[in-house]
Protein backbone atom coordinates (compact mmCIF):
# COMPACT_ATOMS: atom_id res chain seq x y z
CA UNK A 1 0.00 0.00 0.00
CA UNK A 2 1.52 3.05 -0.77
CA UNK A 3 1.82 6.13 1.92
CA UNK A 4 -1.18 8.39 0.61
CA UNK A 5 -3.64 5.41 0.80
CA UNK A 6 -2.36 4.22 4.04
CA UNK A 7 -2.80 7.80 5.31
CA UNK A 8 -6.56 8.33 3.92
CA UNK A 9 -7.66 5.06 6.02
CA UNK A 10 -5.38 5.92 8.79
CA UNK A 11 -7.96 9.78 8.70
CA UNK A 12 -11.17 7.71 8.22
CA UNK A 13 -10.27 4.93 10.98
CA UNK A 14 -8.61 6.89 13.52
CA UNK A 15 -8.71 10.54 12.99
CA UNK A 16 -12.51 11.46 11.83
CA UNK A 17 -13.85 9.67 14.96
CA UNK A 18 -11.65 11.79 17.29
CA UNK A 19 -12.78 15.12 15.55
CA UNK A 20 -16.36 13.87 15.61
CA UNK A 21 -16.25 12.58 19.17
CA UNK A 22 -14.13 16.07 20.57
CA UNK A 23 -14.65 18.81 18.14
CA UNK A 24 -17.56 18.73 16.62
CA UNK A 25 -18.25 22.39 17.10
CA UNK A 26 -15.84 22.92 14.11
CA UNK A 27 -15.55 19.99 12.29
CA UNK A 28 -17.52 21.85 9.69
CA UNK A 29 -14.92 23.90 9.28
CA UNK A 30 -12.16 21.66 9.64
CA UNK A 31 -10.14 20.89 5.71
CA UNK A 32 -7.93 17.07 6.20
CA UNK A 33 -5.96 15.41 3.67
CA UNK A 34 -1.92 14.97 2.92
CA UNK A 35 -0.60 17.43 0.93
CA UNK A 36 3.59 19.08 0.71
CA UNK A 37 6.73 17.68 1.05
CA UNK A 38 7.27 13.80 0.77
CA UNK A 39 7.21 11.22 -2.07
CA UNK A 40 3.93 9.72 -0.65
CA UNK A 41 2.31 13.46 -1.57
CA UNK A 42 2.72 12.73 -5.29
CA UNK A 43 1.92 8.89 -5.22
CA UNK A 44 5.87 8.28 -6.24
CA UNK A 45 7.09 6.51 -2.75
CA UNK A 46 8.04 2.78 -2.71
CA UNK A 47 10.05 0.24 0.03
CA UNK A 48 12.97 2.46 -0.15
CA UNK A 49 10.88 5.33 0.87
CA UNK A 50 9.53 4.47 4.41
CA UNK A 51 12.89 4.09 6.05
CA UNK A 52 12.02 8.47 6.98
CA UNK A 53 8.94 10.52 7.44
CA UNK A 54 6.39 7.80 6.07
CA UNK A 55 3.98 6.17 7.99
CA UNK A 56 0.25 6.98 8.95
CA UNK A 57 -0.77 10.94 9.39
CA UNK A 58 -2.38 13.67 8.00
CA UNK A 59 -2.91 17.11 7.68
CA UNK A 60 -5.54 19.11 10.05
CA UNK A 61 -6.35 22.77 8.08
CA UNK A 62 -7.97 25.31 9.81
CA UNK A 63 -8.42 29.19 9.26
CA UNK A 64 -6.74 31.49 11.60
CA UNK A 65 -9.22 32.23 14.02
CA UNK A 66 -10.43 28.87 14.47
CA UNK A 67 -6.61 27.65 14.49
CA UNK A 68 -5.46 30.36 17.14
CA UNK A 69 -8.44 28.87 19.71
CA UNK A 70 -8.69 25.12 18.90
CA UNK A 71 -5.35 24.27 17.25
CA UNK A 72 -3.46 23.79 20.89
CA UNK A 73 -6.13 21.58 21.79
CA UNK A 74 -6.43 19.41 18.25
CA UNK A 75 -2.75 19.49 18.25
CA UNK A 76 -2.45 17.20 21.36
CA UNK A 77 -5.64 15.42 20.31
CA UNK A 78 -3.69 14.59 17.00
CA UNK A 79 -0.44 13.51 19.10
CA UNK A 80 -2.70 11.26 21.11
CA UNK A 81 -4.01 9.17 18.01
CA UNK A 82 -1.80 5.37 17.71
CA UNK A 83 1.52 5.79 16.00
CA UNK A 84 1.10 2.56 14.14
CA UNK A 85 -1.72 1.59 11.91
CA UNK A 86 -2.33 -1.55 9.73
CA UNK A 87 1.39 -2.43 10.43
CA UNK A 88 2.91 0.30 9.31
CA UNK A 89 4.73 3.06 11.82
CA UNK A 90 5.35 5.14 13.54
CA UNK A 91 6.88 7.47 11.47
CA UNK A 92 10.09 8.12 11.53
CA UNK A 93 10.90 11.93 11.23
CA UNK A 94 14.11 13.44 9.64
CA UNK A 95 15.74 16.51 10.36
CA UNK A 96 14.06 18.51 7.80
CA UNK A 97 10.61 16.15 8.38
CA UNK A 98 8.98 17.92 10.66
CA UNK A 99 5.73 19.63 10.41
CA UNK A 100 5.06 17.50 7.22
CA UNK A 101 1.78 16.49 9.21
CA UNK A 102 -0.33 17.76 11.90
CA UNK A 103 -2.45 20.52 12.43
CA UNK A 104 -1.86 23.59 10.44
CA UNK A 105 -3.47 27.19 9.63
CA UNK A 106 -4.35 27.27 5.80
CA UNK A 107 -2.19 31.42 5.71
CA UNK A 108 1.25 29.22 7.30
CA UNK A 109 0.78 25.80 5.51
CA UNK A 110 0.27 27.97 1.89
CA UNK A 111 3.52 30.71 3.18
CA UNK A 112 5.37 27.85 3.97
CA UNK A 113 5.10 26.18 0.66
CA UNK A 114 4.50 29.62 -2.38
CA UNK A 115 5.37 32.80 0.64
CA UNK A 116 2.50 34.10 0.89
CA UNK A 117 -1.14 33.25 3.13
CA UNK A 118 -2.66 33.55 -0.18
CA UNK A 119 -2.67 32.59 -4.05
CA UNK A 120 -0.83 35.01 -5.87
CA UNK A 121 -2.85 37.74 -7.64
CA UNK A 122 -0.37 39.76 -9.61
CA UNK A 123 2.11 38.21 -12.66
CA UNK A 124 4.47 39.21 -10.65
CA UNK A 125 3.78 37.29 -7.98
CA UNK A 126 3.23 33.91 -9.87
CA UNK A 127 6.51 34.51 -11.38
CA UNK A 128 8.04 34.68 -7.95
CA UNK A 129 7.40 31.11 -6.72
CA UNK A 130 9.38 28.02 -7.90
CA UNK A 131 7.53 25.55 -9.80
CA UNK A 132 8.34 22.85 -7.24
CA UNK A 133 6.61 24.96 -4.63
CA UNK A 134 3.69 25.02 -6.71
CA UNK A 135 3.51 21.64 -7.15
CA UNK A 136 4.16 20.84 -3.15
CA UNK A 137 1.49 23.19 -2.28
CA UNK A 138 -1.64 21.47 -4.83
CA UNK A 139 -0.79 17.82 -4.43
CA UNK A 140 -1.68 14.80 -2.62
CA UNK A 141 -5.31 14.56 -1.82
CA UNK A 142 -8.16 16.19 0.48
CA UNK A 143 -9.78 13.70 2.46
CA UNK A 144 -12.63 16.02 4.22
CA UNK A 145 -13.12 19.49 2.17
CA UNK A 146 -15.80 21.80 3.45
CA UNK A 147 -15.30 23.94 0.43
CA UNK A 148 -13.90 27.01 2.37
CA UNK A 149 -10.76 28.85 2.41
CA UNK A 150 -8.16 26.18 2.08
CA UNK A 151 -9.31 24.73 -0.60
CA UNK A 152 -10.39 28.15 -2.45
CA UNK A 153 -6.83 28.72 -2.24
CA UNK A 154 -5.92 25.36 -3.72
CA UNK A 155 -8.39 25.36 -6.64
CA UNK A 156 -7.22 28.70 -7.35
CA UNK A 157 -3.17 27.26 -7.77
CA UNK A 158 -4.70 24.35 -9.28
CA UNK A 159 -5.86 26.39 -12.08
CA UNK A 160 -2.43 27.12 -13.10
CA UNK A 161 -0.38 29.74 -14.00
CA UNK A 162 -1.94 33.22 -15.94
CA UNK A 163 -1.42 32.30 -19.70
CA UNK A 164 0.97 35.57 -19.35
CA UNK A 165 3.23 33.69 -16.98
CA UNK A 166 2.94 30.36 -18.65
CA UNK A 167 4.48 32.16 -21.90
CA UNK A 168 6.84 33.78 -20.39
CA UNK A 169 8.43 30.62 -18.72
CA UNK A 170 7.90 28.71 -22.27
CA UNK A 171 9.89 31.20 -23.66
CA UNK A 172 12.35 31.37 -21.20
CA UNK A 173 12.78 27.34 -21.57
CA UNK A 174 13.23 27.60 -25.40
CA UNK A 175 15.94 29.51 -25.16
CA UNK A 176 18.00 27.88 -22.01
CA UNK A 177 16.88 24.35 -23.80
CA UNK A 178 18.84 25.67 -27.11
CA UNK A 179 21.29 26.48 -25.64
CA UNK A 180 22.14 23.71 -23.50
CA UNK A 181 21.21 20.96 -26.20
CA UNK A 182 20.92 22.02 -29.43
CA UNK A 183 24.20 24.63 -29.53
CA UNK A 184 26.36 23.87 -26.66
CA UNK A 185 25.97 20.02 -26.03
CA UNK A 186 27.92 19.26 -29.52
CA UNK A 187 30.30 22.10 -28.94
CA UNK A 188 31.51 20.56 -25.68
CA UNK A 189 31.86 16.93 -26.62
CA UNK A 190 33.96 17.88 -29.19
CA UNK A 191 36.37 19.94 -26.97
CA UNK A 192 36.22 16.96 -24.96
CA UNK A 193 34.84 18.61 -22.26
CA UNK A 194 33.54 16.34 -20.20
CA UNK A 195 32.13 18.21 -17.18
CA UNK A 196 30.53 20.60 -19.49
CA UNK A 197 28.59 18.39 -21.92
CA UNK A 198 27.43 16.23 -19.15
CA UNK A 199 26.42 19.53 -17.33
CA UNK A 200 25.14 20.91 -20.91
CA UNK A 201 23.38 17.08 -21.57
CA UNK A 202 21.38 17.75 -17.63
CA UNK A 203 20.66 21.24 -18.30
CA UNK A 204 18.87 20.78 -21.53
CA UNK A 205 16.83 17.68 -19.86
CA UNK A 206 16.04 19.68 -17.04
CA UNK A 207 14.55 22.49 -18.81
CA UNK A 208 13.08 20.51 -21.36
CA UNK A 209 11.63 18.59 -19.24
CA UNK A 210 10.09 21.89 -17.67
CA UNK A 211 8.73 22.56 -20.44
CA UNK A 212 7.22 19.53 -21.12
CA UNK A 213 5.09 20.40 -17.95
CA UNK A 214 4.20 23.99 -19.03
CA UNK A 215 2.83 22.32 -21.86
CA UNK A 216 0.69 20.32 -19.71
CA UNK A 217 -0.08 23.00 -17.39
CA UNK A 218 1.36 20.94 -14.87
CA UNK A 219 3.97 22.26 -12.11
CA UNK A 220 7.01 20.47 -12.20
CA UNK A 221 7.47 18.81 -9.29
CA UNK A 222 11.06 18.40 -6.99
CA UNK A 223 13.94 17.36 -9.42
CA UNK A 224 14.23 14.14 -8.46
CA UNK A 225 10.50 13.18 -9.19
CA UNK A 226 10.27 15.36 -12.31
CA UNK A 227 11.32 11.96 -14.86
CA UNK A 228 8.85 9.98 -12.62
CA UNK A 229 5.95 12.81 -13.08
CA UNK A 230 6.86 13.26 -16.78
CA UNK A 231 5.69 9.81 -17.87
CA UNK A 232 1.92 10.76 -16.39
CA UNK A 233 1.43 13.77 -18.54
CA UNK A 234 -0.53 13.47 -21.74
CA UNK A 235 1.06 15.79 -24.07
CA UNK A 236 4.70 14.13 -24.64
CA UNK A 237 5.15 12.77 -21.74
CA UNK A 238 6.03 9.10 -21.93
CA UNK A 239 7.66 10.07 -25.53
CA UNK A 240 9.70 12.19 -23.56
CA UNK A 241 10.26 10.47 -20.66
CA UNK A 242 12.15 7.48 -23.05
CA UNK A 243 14.04 10.03 -24.79
CA UNK A 244 15.56 11.33 -21.78
CA UNK A 245 16.10 7.50 -20.97
CA UNK A 246 17.42 7.01 -23.84
CA UNK A 247 19.73 10.23 -24.16
CA UNK A 248 21.54 9.15 -20.62
CA UNK A 249 22.36 5.49 -21.31
CA UNK A 250 24.00 6.51 -24.46
CA UNK A 251 27.92 6.74 -25.23
CA UNK A 252 28.16 8.05 -28.56
CA UNK A 253 27.60 11.84 -28.55
CA UNK A 254 26.76 11.91 -31.92
CA UNK A 255 23.40 9.61 -31.09
CA UNK A 256 23.02 11.98 -28.22
CA UNK A 257 22.72 14.61 -30.36
CA UNK A 258 20.59 12.81 -32.57
CA UNK A 259 18.08 12.05 -29.57
CA UNK A 260 18.63 16.04 -28.25
CA UNK A 261 17.53 17.16 -31.84
CA UNK A 262 14.30 14.47 -31.33
CA UNK A 263 13.38 16.17 -27.91
CA UNK A 264 13.33 19.94 -29.62
CA UNK A 265 11.22 18.92 -33.20
CA UNK A 266 8.49 17.22 -30.74
CA UNK A 267 8.88 20.49 -28.63
CA UNK A 268 8.55 22.94 -31.45
CA UNK A 269 5.83 20.88 -33.25
CA UNK A 270 4.07 21.31 -30.11
CA UNK A 271 4.54 25.05 -29.55
CA UNK A 272 3.01 25.27 -32.77
CA UNK A 273 -0.13 22.92 -32.22
CA UNK A 274 -0.81 24.87 -29.18
CA UNK A 275 -0.61 28.51 -31.00
CA UNK A 276 2.36 29.40 -29.08
CA UNK A 277 4.63 29.98 -31.78
CA UNK A 278 4.18 30.00 -35.73
CA UNK A 279 8.19 29.93 -36.10
CA UNK A 280 9.46 27.57 -38.58
CA UNK A 281 12.02 24.88 -37.69
CA UNK A 282 13.39 23.09 -35.15
CA UNK A 283 16.16 25.32 -33.06
CA UNK A 284 13.89 26.68 -30.14
CA UNK A 285 16.06 29.75 -29.59
CA UNK A 286 13.62 30.79 -32.63
CA UNK A 287 10.54 30.31 -30.77
CA UNK A 288 11.74 31.73 -27.69
CA UNK A 289 10.98 35.69 -28.97
CA UNK A 290 7.75 34.36 -30.63
CA UNK A 291 6.48 32.75 -27.80
CA UNK A 292 7.27 35.71 -25.79
CA UNK A 293 5.96 37.99 -28.65
CA UNK A 294 2.44 37.02 -27.78
CA UNK A 295 2.15 37.49 -23.92
CA UNK A 296 -0.72 40.10 -23.71
CA UNK A 297 0.67 41.96 -20.84
CA UNK A 298 3.10 44.94 -22.09
CA UNK A 299 5.38 45.08 -19.19
CA UNK A 300 6.08 41.42 -18.98
CA UNK A 301 6.60 40.92 -23.12
CA UNK A 302 9.00 43.56 -22.74
CA UNK A 303 11.45 41.68 -20.64
CA UNK A 304 14.10 39.81 -21.46
CA UNK A 305 13.21 36.81 -23.04
CA UNK A 306 15.51 34.66 -21.06
CA UNK A 307 14.46 35.09 -17.56
CA UNK A 308 11.45 33.47 -16.86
Amino acid sequence: MQGLELCERYFFAAGLPLLEGRFGEILPRITAGLAGDGSECYGFDDAISRDHDWGPGFCLWLDPVDYERFGPALSAAYDSLPKVFEGAGPRVTSLWGANRVGVFSTPGFYAGFIGLPRAPETLDEWLAIPENCLAAATNGKLFLDPGLGFSLIREKLLGFYPEDVRKKKIASRAMTVAQAGQYNFGRLARRGDLFGARYSEIKFLSDAISMIYLLNRRYAPFYKWMHRGLERLPVLGKRVAGLADALLSEPDFKKKERLIAEICRLAADELRRQGLSSAEGDFLADHGPAVAGSIEDAALRSRNVWVG
